[in-house]
């Protein structure tokens, strides 16, 4: 089955330094991959380059089939590929509906809002309310939620539990693995290692701009030291 994006000796830089050095990935319909590394090895250097974000020095970029190495970044977006930064991106002065909104060319169909909203309660309970005033873990469930209104056949995640409520880490987890099982190819980057495991069918290590390991959660579960070398911790 071709996947839905490869990846393939991607490089990028910030300036005259090199951030990737020829990064080689793919993910299936349906598929959660994890991109993990220490702080600095080119994690979301790699999502903003398959974005167009960072400018790419060399390699491909296929998408569904079709090449986008050389569209520009607002053209890519609209090739069905949603992002969820790490931050979250977020307006706080605009409402919750009004943040589900932006950015689309024309009002979503009822059966879509009411989908969102049957997803997260949240945000159906707050949709007039100003998003600066949600929690952590409420705004990155509104950016999820923005990125769903897209309607994506791949969604690249950053962070996307970092600093957040345990509970709402196990909300987020439940909502990753439902969108996967809807046939969306999801490219998640993540510090929580535990998370990882959980979520992802195969896991990629980075180290200096590159991909220097691959294996599936069991695999890696059971390799402690290729964790403590490409990750510094412990199992």
């Amino acid at each position: 089955m071709t996947p839905t994006l490869a990846v393939s000796g991607l490089s990028a830089a910030i300036g005259k330094i090199p951030v990737l050095r020829g990064v080689d990935l793919h993910v299936r319909s349906g598929e959660t991959v994890a991109l993990l590394g220490r702080n600095g090895v080119g994690k979301t250097s790699t999502l903003r380059a398959i974005l167009g974000l960072l400018p790419r020095k060399g390699g491909k970029v296929n998408f569904k089939g079709d090449d986008l190495t050389r569209l520009p970044a607002h053209r890519v977006s609209g090739e069905g590929i949603g992002y969820v930064p790490q931050g979250r991106g977020i307006f706080p002065g605009l409402t919750v509906e009004e943040n589900l909104f932006l950015g689309l060319r024309s009002a979503p169909p009822a059966a879509l809002i009411e989908d969102i909203y049957a997803r997260f309660p949240r945000l159906a309970e707050r949709k007039t309310q100003a998003a600066g005033t949600l929690s952590g873990g409420e705004q990155q469930i509104l950016a999820i939620g923005r990125c769903l209104m897209r309607q994506p056949s791949l969604i690249l995640l950053d962070e996307p539990t970092e600093g957040i409520m345990p509970k709402l880490v196990a909300d987020i987890r439940r909502e990753i693995q439902a969108i996967a099982r809807q046939g969306v190819a999801i490219l998640l980057v993540e510090q929580n290692l535990r998370t990882a495991l959980k979520l992802a069918s195969r896991i990629y290590l980075m180290e200096k701009g590159v991909v220097v390991h691959e294996a599936t959660p069991e695999q890696l579960a059971a390799d402690a030291s290729t964790v403590h070398r490409y990750l510094g911790v412990a199992l």
